[in-house]
């Protein structure tokens, strides 16, 4: 089984920054977004992954995010043995990224 590498915080800020628009494919459950939502996600529960294969661009470059790096890493795994080439693990912990990309929203 291939292992999708990762991409920090600190990376993915920079890229955001510079106008690169990778998707953004956040894993975790419905309630976690209720406190902690970044703009221009895309939401797909990590069980729910293999529901919504077609929704999402084999072609474009995926960063996986949840709360902790666990889900993500197993979700960018899946995602990598389905044939999509360009997948990436954020490591770190969600707030990390929060902190970075929205001061001002809520961690948990």
């Amino acid at each position: 089984m291939s292992f999708a590498p990762q991409t920090t915080v600190a990376e993915l800020k920079q890229r955001l920054d510079s106008g690169e628009a990778p998707c953004l494919l956040d894993v975790r459950e419905d309630w976690e977004l209720e406190i902690a939502r970044l703009p221009g996600i895309k939401h797909v529960r990590l069980n729910e992954i293999p529901l919504h294969l077609k929704e999402l661009d084999a072609g474009q470059e995926i960063i996986v995010i949840c709360k902790a790096g666990g889900r993500s890493q197993m979700a960018a795994n899946y995602l990598l043995a389905q044939g999509f080439g360009q997948v990436r693990n954020l490591a770190g912990r969600n707030g990390c990224l929060v902190r970075e990309i929205d001061p001002g929203m809520d961690t948990y």
